[in-house]
């Protein structure tokens, strides 16, 4: 997945020159070789990522508001690329949420950079906030729209509160995934806590037993 590609389009004419995949890659490429060196997030000044990138400053400042934007962006790279939803049923939909939940989080174990990087990132709240507003909130707006049709189409009761729901299915993975770093996170995990949540969310049936 390139940059160009996990970073959202303008609908109107792109002003300035054409942004150019193979500057943006070296601008990441850069950035990711500091932290691989051990730099902490709060000493790469982007005049130090443009020196280590073979870049001008203004060069990553056309693509880039700040550092916050441009940290966001490299993690976004380093990250799995979010599904695509199959849209067959609830059940499959949120099936492949968690399946990309437990990806990201069994790479946030391999990679010692990811780790130490997201971690990082919490302590400063401005890159945080970033992430946040153009990351999770994004990915958990999709959770909730997926959860909204399920209700709509009656694959969930009309009474379940959606804000809920979704931190029901989400939560136990991000447990095992940020608060338990020594659980495991296998293959079939994403349809297990699915198919258990799911049984306490369905419609239950009107039919009423014969005395």
């Amino acid at each position: 997945m390139s940059l160009a590609d996990s970073r959202p389009r303008p609908d109107g004419p792109v002003r300035g020159r054409p942004r150019s995949e193979a500057v943006e890659r070296a601008i990441v490429e850069g950035v990711m070789k500091l932290l691989e060196e051990g730099v902490p997030l709060a000493e790469l000044s982007i005049e130090r990522v443009a020196r280590t990138a073979g870049v001008g400053k203004a060069t990553i400042y056309r693509r880039w508001s700040g550092k916050e934007e441009l940290f966001v962006d490299v993690v976004r790279a380093a990250e799995p690329p979010d599904p695509e939803l199959p849209g067959t049923c609830l059940r499959d939909d949120l099936v492949v949420l968690l399946e990309s939940l437990r990806r990201r989080g069994l790479m946030s174990r391999s990679s010692a950079i990811l780790h130490n990087v997201y971690a990082q990132m919490k302590s400063a709240p401005r890159i945080w906030a970033a992430y946040h507003a153009s990351v999770i909130a994004p990915r958990r707006a999709v959770g909730l729209e997926v959860l909204r049709r399920g209700q709509a189409n009656g694959e969930l009761r009309a009474d379940v509160d959606l804000e809920l729901a979704n931190d029901m299915f989400v939560g136990p993975m991000l447990v095992r995934s940020v608060m338990r770093p020594d659980a495991d996170l296998p293959e079939g995990l994403a349809e297990q806590i699915v198919d258990a949540v799911l049984a306490g969310l369905r419609p239950v049936s009107s039919t009423v037993s014969p005395h």
